[in-house]
């Protein structure tokens, strides 16, 4: 699948969040429930639908009169709206880099925040004290990355949030104060065990670089940026390592 655009995402938080699991999932839509400890900083990529069509809400339906006797009436009526051009939909590639969380790594880790335009700030809803972590990792992402890097706030593992053993620890209000108060896109919830939230999560980080593509905050020929124009790579095309995730994006992990 080609892509238009390709955008440099890192995946950080606490060890033991999930991190290296959400990236599997985008990458090859399956979860192992056995994952080894990420020792520096792991790499995937996934090619995903951005800007409209794909943004753009369902139009409304128009309203039908019932009145039988309005039915043969056109004199004074419009004319019907002619058809608006289909837009061609853009696709961006994902260059995910999938970061160690423990501390004895956090000096490597660091020096992969350079350049990225997107991040997913992860935590565990089951663990407090990944939640108390995020203020630290995301001082040292905006002390290192982009100064516009799109941030996203990821509670992973969901999964444990239901039924008689419910884990959580922390709050959908509570998550969604915080990224408030520090200037967090937003708040999703996701499991990647499950599936559920995945794409939401990576989607809502590719469509805000998009909209900043859009508005010119990028400069795609800067090889400092964290986002690249289709000239920044002679192959446009993606490798398929593993079976890729069924579902509307497409492309798979390479």
């Amino acid at each position: 699948m080609s892509w238009a655009y390709i955008a440099k995402l890192v995946v950080i938080g606490d060890s033991g969040c999930g991190k290296s699991s959400l990236t599997i999932r985008l990458c090859e839509g399956r979860f192992s429930p056995h994952h080894d400890v990420t020792i520096g900083v792991e790499f995937g990529s996934r090619i995903v639908p951005v800007g409209p069509p794909n943004t753009q809400p369902p139009k409304p339906k128009p309203s039908v009169s019932r009145d039988p006797s309005l039915a043969n009436i056109s004199e004074g009526l419009p004319e019907p709206r002619r058809a608006e051009p289909e837009v061609e939909q853009k696709h961006m590639k994902l260059s995910l880099w999938d970061t160690a969380g423990q501390e004895t790594y956090k000096s490597v880790t660091r020096s992969y925040f350079r350049g990225a335009s997107g991040a997913l700030l992860c935590f565990d809803l089951s663990r407090r004290n990944t939640f108390h972590a995020l203020e630290g990792w995301l001082n040292d992402l905006r002390q290192i990355a982009e100064p516009d890097i799109v941030v996203v706030l990821v509670g992973n593992k969901s999964d444990l949030t239901a039924g008689d053993e419910n884990k959580r620890e922390i709050t959908k209000e509570e998550a969604e104060d915080w990224a408030k108060k520090n200037g967090v896109l937003e708040y999703v919830e996701t499991s990647a065990k499950s599936g559920e939230g995945v794409e939401m999560a990576f989607g809502r980080v590719a469509e805000r670089i998009y909209q900043n593509i859009e508005a010119g905050k990028y400069d795609l020929n800067d090889r400092r940026s964290g986002v690249k124009g289709p000239g920044a790579v002679a192959n446009r095309g993606n490798v398929k390592l593993g079976a890729p995730a069924k579902n509307n994006w497409g492309g798979g992990c390479c």
